[in-house]
């Protein structure tokens, strides 16, 4: 105790004991008075200051460092600091009471000193994902487990704190324990090292679209966290993936498909083969005054109106406004099956939105079927009921 005190209380007739306790008392509370004034000065000037210098800057990464939560978690180490040194002083002499206040002072200090940590890994992740270099980088699963070692290095000092053990104790009984440690943290660790393989090989990054059946993903990665990949399928629903998943099992990512600014159309018409012929003088005539036989061999003069077609669907393609000409083109015959001659279309759209690319597809595909007549051709259609009712075979019964 202050002697300079003690001497001061002697004379109101005050016991020793009595004088102990009312010392205790003052000084505690002259602490606690230096302690809110501290916190006051901190949090109405000091934070309000800081506040105005950061708006006053040009930068966005000082309002994102030094934001309003990052800043209250600064001002809130003042006070335990402040009762770490003053306590020492106030208390000459080592009491239980001191001990146990100064220990529980202490694991406060080390818990606002993690949130601390952690709040300011989150202003890390918000500054690196405004980056252009790394917005589009898996890099939240990396912030977690960086704020999961800060967390369990906390817990580990507390513990020692609580003991009274070195933490050298602590680490030694969980390496001991460790085959139960990466039991219990098997996700977490398999979802660490898979999320810096899809970093580091450019596999994933929000806002993609991927398939994968297995898992009943198909849509847009929305988040790619420490422990699940969320991807929201096109019917609005929501599907969770382990990132260790990504990396052992195969996946489509039509990341590709959308840079490239084109996508694929690719799909067959069945021509009944009993239509495909020479073409008449007629038909040939025709043709020549529209203009379709441009680009068209002709051998002995005798074409095929299947070959005249071909070329017009491929010169249609190659001057429609929204297909991309300069990717691939292509009509070409497939293997002859019992449903007709497959005749495909191969080309890209001039674009990648769903909807404009299914508006073009039924576009060219109507236009060839009402064309096809014109060259002579028909569709292959399996029979129906409705063919085998007409009144011919009515009339053949008869």
């Amino acid at each position: 105790m202050n002697p300079t005190l003690l001497r001061w209380l002697s004379p109101l007739g005050i016991t020793a004991d009595s004088r102990a306790w009312l010392y205790w008392l003052i000084a505690i509370a002259a602490i606690a008075l230096v302690v809110f004034m501290a916190d006051v000065v901190c949090r109405r000037l000091l934070l309000p200051l800081v506040k105005r210098l950061t708006r006053a800057t040009r930068a966005a990464w000082d309002d994102i460092l030094l934001s309003d939560t990052l800043l209250k978690d600064v001002s809130r180490l003042v006070p335990p600091i402040l009762v770490a040194v003053l306590m020492p002083l106030a208390f000459s002499h080592a009491h239980p009471t001191l001990d146990l206040l100064l220990k529980v002072n202490l694991i406060y200090l080390i818990a606002i000193i993690a949130k601390l940590l952690c709040t300011f890994l989150s202003a890390l992740y918000d500054l690196s994902s405004h980056q252009d270099r790394l917005k589009n980088h898996p890099i939240k699963g990396i912030y977690q487990m960086l704020k999961i070692v800060v967390i369990c290095v906390a817990l580990i000092i507390v513990v020692s704190i609580l003991i009274n053990k070195n933490p050298g104790y602590i680490l030694t009984a969980l390496g001991a324990s460790a085959a139960v440690l990466m039991l219990v943290f098997k996700d977490t660790i398999m979802g660490l090292v898979a999320g810096v393989q899809l970093s580091a090989n450019d596999m994933l990054r929000p806002g993609d679209w991927i398939s994968m059946p297995k898992h009943g993903a198909d849509g847009d990665v929305v988040e790619v966290t420490l422990t699940t990949v969320k991807v929201q399928n096109w019917d609005k629903t929501i599907t969770t993936i382990p990132p260790y998943a990504l990396v052992s099992d195969s996946f489509q990512n039509w990341r590709g498909m959308q840079e490239s600014g084109g996508r694929r159309v690719k799909r067959s018409v069945y021509i009944d083969m009993r239509s495909i012929s020479f073409c008449s003088d007629e038909q040939m005539a025709e043709f020549e005054r529209r203009g379709w036989l441009e680009g068209v061999e002709r051998e002995d003069k005798f074409v095929v109106n299947l070959h005249v077609f071909r070329n017009y669907l491929e010169d249609y393609l190659q001057h429609h406004p929204r297909v991309n000409s300069g990717m691939t083109i292509m009509v070409r015959q497939l293997q002859p099956t019992a449903q007709g001659l497959p005749l495909e279309l191969y080309f890209f759209s001039d674009g990648t939105e769903w909807v404009p690319y299914e508006h073009l597809q039924s576009e060219i595909f109507e236009h060839v079927f009402a064309v096809m007549p014109t060259f002579g051709l028909r569709v292959f259609q399996s029979p129906m009921g409705i063919d085998f009712s007409g009144t011919e075979l009515g009339e053949g019964h008869m």
